[in-house]
């Protein structure tokens, strides 16, 4: 949802990686900041109507993001595609970092304006073969924002990383980064920072999907 200058890049990025893209916005004229090449699908409408998600193919999305110009239309948008429709990845664009504790807390991640990259929307967004936020000279060890399953939640993080092989660098939590000790233990709405072999990333990526073993 949302046809800026961010929401045309980020449509552009996930097409451009294989995905099937639909894009909202209630300014048809926007859509020219797609390009010629763009073969989405394009919606003019409001991002939390549901006859206009619907339109967009909500009912089938793997992903959602609002990255209109607007806080409360982005976190309306999301709560809709999450609570109404389930769809699991939802990210929300913020320009007030102020609120984004609150929306972390109704379990949307979000993205501040002063933080903003595309690299952090596509983690959040896409399966496997994210952008490694972290790679060390010789390519063979990477740091990344791993999705793990809601099934996780209460678990410590050692168990994720003995489950992957990986080391968590650090843990965001409600928009705080810190560093966990052996009983710190997942919770709803962590973003967690994992360092691990390149070779290893789409194996911990499907570890990390699935619920984790019987303790």
């Amino acid at each position: 949802m949302g046809c800026g200058r961010v929401g045309a890049s980020l449509a552009r990025a996930i097409e451009a990686t294989g995905h099937d893209v639909a894009v909202i916005d209630q300014d048809e004229a926007s859509f020219r900041r797609l390009g010629a090449s763009f073969e989405g699908r394009t919606v003019t409408g409001v991002g939390f109507d549901r006859d206009c998600l619907r339109d967009a193919g909500i009912e089938d999305a793997y992903a959602f993001a609002a990255v209109s110009s607007g806080d409360n239309s982005n976190i309306l948008a999301a709560r809709v595609a999450r609570e109404k429709y389930g769809v699991e990845n939802v990210v929300a664009r913020i320009y007030d970092p102020g609120r984004a504790e609150i929306y972390q807390r109704l379990g949307i991640p979000t993205v501040a304006t002063v933080k903003w990259t595309s690299d952090q929307m596509l983690r959040r967004l896409l399966p496997q073969g994210h952008v490694p936020e972290f790679t060390d000279p010789s390519g063979r060890v990477v740091m990344a924002e791993m999705p793990v399953s809601s099934e996780w939640i209460g678990r410590r993080v050692a168990e994720i990383e003995e489950a992957t092989g990986g080391r968590i660098a650090y843990l965001t939590r409600l928009g705080d980064g810190f560093l966990p000790d052996a009983e710190t233990v997942y919770q709803e709405g962590d973003l967690v920072h994992l360092a691990l072999r390149r070779d290893d990333l789409a194996a911990a990526e499907r570890v990390l999907d699935a619920a984790p073993p019987a303790p």
